[in-house]
């Protein structure tokens, strides 16, 4: 049981971190290379930080 609740949050902080990543590429942020070097570098922290603070919200 333990084993596929680890396999879970492993596939969910992988497509997290993919959709971190692909949305910032495609996004048109001034600071786009900052917030790659940062989803890259710190993977589950750096996809929060991107979704929090660094993604521009269209209204």
């Amino acid at each position: 049981m333990n084993t596929n609740l680890n396999y879970l949050i492993s596939v969910i902080w992988f497509i997290l971190w993919i959709v971190a990543l692909v949305d910032c590429i495609r996004g048109n942020s001034p600071n786009k290379v900052v917030w790659i070097i940062v989803i890259i570098l710190l993977p589950f922290l750096g996809s929060i930080l991107y979704f929090l603070l660094g993604r521009s919200r269209a209204i």
